[in-house]
């Protein structure tokens, strides 16, 4: 299988409530070869519109972001757990999370990055098998699967608490010095 046949697949799923609201599945975006991939929580209103992942207020900071550590958007991957939009933005439920959960864990090893960067809790609580909230988990390196995953908080945070964006500027460089090599996977906080 690949990212394309993965998509039709996602695009057909009626597996939880959500598809009985969606307008569109928010699959995925990106380069199918990225060494760094993004994972959300779930498309907002903008992103339900337009079928593509952090296109709004939070995903224009996301690319400035990128932008800091030498990346443009086309050289990262970006989903997010969900693929269908929760009603009113609300948070995702369990069962909504485990009828997605296989598309995401299908994108990783597709794509195969060297770094995943999870923005906020539920992506970072559900890649790292936690209970602990972003706020103790992010500033660090945890080597994952055959990389790296760097947790952060998510963009829409900072844009209510601008106070966390020297944090997240942190987080970006962890994954730019990983991905020149200046980090390591023996040198991971994990």
């Amino acid at each position: 299988m690949d990212l394309a046949a993965l998509r039709v697949e996602a695009e057909g799923c009626t597996s939880c409530r959500l598809a009985e609201t969606r307008t569109h599945v928010v699959f995925g975006t990106g380069s199918p070869t990225a060494r760094v991939m993004f994972v959300g929580e779930a498309p907002g209103k903008h992103e339900d519109e337009q079928g593509v992942p952090f296109v709004g207020r939070a995903g224009q900071l996301l690319t400035q972001l990128l932008e800091e550590i030498g990346l443009q958007r086309d050289d990262a991957y970006i989903a997010n757990v969900l693929k269908c939009r929760p009603p009113n933005n609300r948070d995702p439920q369990r069962d909504e999370i485990d009828a997605c959960k296989g598309y995401l864990r299908n994108q990783i090893e597709l794509v195969d990055p060297e770094v995943v960067m999870t923005l906020g809790n539920f992506a970072t609580k559900l890649l790292l098998s936690t209970d602990t909230g972003i706020t103790r988990m992010r500033g660090r390196v945890y080597p994952w699967w055959r990389g790296m995953l760097i947790p952060t908080f998510h963009p829409a945070a900072v844009l209510r608490d601008p106070r966390r964006m020297e944090e997240v500027r942190a987080d970006f460089d962890l994954a730019r010095r990983v991905l020149i090599g200046e980090l390591t996977r023996d040198q991971a906080d994990g």
